[in-house]
């Protein structure tokens, strides 16, 4: 017997198109929508409106699959990280983040990362798989199932997709997920409170800026010179920061938007004024803005976090050379915070079980 199609993979342009092949009538998808995302209803047979060869068809050929929660933490600033696990075992991590504006989820877009970044656990274990739409939709939904058991009034407003895997490394997908979470028959999360993070995938970046869609772009810079940058990034010795910033500003012709410059702050390392002149000359020409990071220290690595005062320091240096600039809330201290900390601890002790 064949395995079921999972419904969470199908964006409704997909879905529309897959019953039309399949001899059922476009608008039952839109009915569909409206039923699962607006009603929360799950069961076919229970679509009133839905023709009878069709509520037959779906039952016999799709299924409605989530993760299940392996391990849940909850921090003491209301910073949640859950450990989900995925139909075939895997792992992911995602995080509910509580900002005044709302609630944002940082979102995994592949088991385990490639990309190799010296200062992240992501890349503690190599990428297994590239994540479907609807196992990135699904970490939505499990935050949002967990936001209505503790009876919150609100549920995701923004979503980021900055947790384990480089997000156009899996851009087909991304791309359904996106569509997904912004439609107004779906989530309905607006555009502008959708960001897709890359440690910089020039071609993909490009590729991006020529669909101009309106959610926003950041890049993970982390450093301002190829020399640093290389040590901290293997990506780089592929895609210079030259070749980058060509991107960013390639980005910024089609969209008229502005993107975002990731920056983690690494004790005596990247953090120096030296660092921060290099950082405003990088960056100038272009219309972005820099948002500093505080590193949650990782113990297979050497980097430690920026003190407070070289933060601001290095901040106060950025603005006065005109480059808009913001601190990040951290978020998380209490618990394995980083991207990817929870699931490699869990995975080590799997495999010291085994």
């Amino acid at each position: 017997m064949l395995k079921k199609l999972n419904f969470y993979d199908y964006p409704l342009p997909k879905l529309q198109s897959f019953l039309i092949s399949e001899g059922f009538k476009k608008y039952s998808a839109t009915q569909m929508f409206e039923w699962v995302y607006l009603k929360d209803e799950l069961d076919f047979n229970k679509m009133s409106n839905l023709a009878l060869m069709t509520r037959d068809f779906m039952i016999n050929n799709f299924t409605f699959e989530l993760p299940v929660i392996n391990e849940i933490q909850e921090s003491d600033d209301g910073t949640v990280k859950l450990l989900l696990k995925l139909g075939d075992g895997s792992l992911v991590e995602t995080v509910l983040m509580r900002y005044r504006y709302g609630n944002s989820v940082c979102v995994s877009t592949q088991v385990g990362c490639n990309m190799g970044c010296r200062f992240c656990a992501s890349g503690l274990l190599k990428k297994k798989r590239d994540l479907t739409p609807g196992e990135m939709l699904g970490q939505v939904l499990m935050i949002n199932n967990y936001l209505k058991e503790k009876g919150e009034p609100k549920l995701t407003t923004h979503v980021v997709l900055m947790g384990t895997g480089e997000p156009f490394d899996n851009f087909t997908n991304i791309l359904d997920f996106i569509d997904l979470l912004n439609n107004p028959k779906s989530l309905a999360i607006g555009a502008r409170h959708i960001s897709v993070s890359t440690c910089g995938l020039v071609p993909k970046m490009k590729e991006f800026a020529d669909l101009k869609l309106q959610v926003k772009l950041a890049i993970s810079l982390h450093a301002a010179t190829d020399e640093k940058r290389n040590e901290l990034m293997p990506i780089n010795k592929a895609y210079s920061l030259k070749e980058v910033l060509s991107a960013v500003k390639y980005y910024e012709s089609k969209t008229n938007k502005r993107v975002t410059y990731e920056y983690i702050m690494l004790n005596d390392f990247n953090d120096s004024l030296d660092d921060a002149r290099a950082l405003a000359n990088l960056v100038k020409g272009t219309n972005g803005f820099v948002n500093l990071i505080a590193y949650n220290p990782i113990a297979e690595f050497d980097y430690e976090p920026s003190t407070r005062d070289h933060v601001y320091k290095f901040a106060n240096y950025l603005k006065t050379m005109g480059v808009q600039t913001t601190v990040r809330k951290e978020f998380g201290s209490d618990i394995d915070a980083a991207c990817g900390q929870l699931r490699a601890k869990v995975e080590k002790k799997r495999g010291n079980n085994r």
